[in-house]
């Protein structure tokens, strides 16, 4: 039985939430797994994903053109608002039809526009936890879920730049890192200085 993506996004939510609000300020200048990002542009795309694929669930436009500054607009209770909208999102993918169709500017499946919402919050949940020296366990049936979507959309995500390169990593590594090394996360990455 295919299990939901709005309950497979609570699982990541659970998961990606305590790190958010374990991100002390002090650490929002610091570098992350995604070589352009801080620890801050990260939680402003993170956000901003969250809160586009909340309207691509409801098949309304969403612009990822630029990605504004949520935390300044937010200020202090930007990690209360990332609990929310996550939970938001959740509900917006389990309303009737959410999965059903084609969703996006891409018009791709909506399932699969799911998958693309739930890699984000579960690989930017991690690279959040390597940058700011935290431990992150994604939720394993996400991991199971996205294995196959991700090796499908893989070439089409390098192609617009959303995918680095495939990163080696060995046979036995365990899903999640070798998912991280197909999208182009190096799983042993860790913050300048501390490697």
């Amino acid at each position: 039985m295919t299990t939901k993506i709005s309950e497979l996004l609570e699982a990541a939510a659970r998961q990606a939430v305590p790190v958010v609000r374990s991100i002390g300020d002090e650490r929002l200048g610091a570098p992350t797994p995604c070589a352009d990002y801080t620890v801050r542009d990260l939680l402003n795309h993170l956000l901003h994903v969250v809160i586009g694929f909340q309207a691509l669930a409801a098949r309304k436009e969403a612009d990822f053109a630029t990605t504004p500054d949520h935390l300044a607009r937010i200020g202090d209770g930007w990690r209360d608002a990332f609990a929310e909208e996550t939970e938001r999102l959740a509900e917006a993918w389990a309303a009737p039809g959410a999965e059903e169709g084609r969703t996006g500017a891409m018009d791709l499946p909506a399932r699969t526009v799911g998958h693309m919402i739930l890699l984000d919050l579960n690989v930017h949940a991690w690279d959040l936890a390597r940058a700011t020296g935290q431990g992150f366990t994604p939720d394993p049936d996400c991991v199971r879920e996205l294995a196959g979507p991700v090796a499908e959309m893989a070439p089409m995500g390098r192609q617009y730049g959303a995918f680095g390169e495939p990163v080696p990593v060995a046979d036995d590594a365990p899903e999640f890192e070798r998912l991280l090394a197909l999208i182009g996360r190096d799983p042993a990455w860790t913050p300048p200085g501390r490697g």
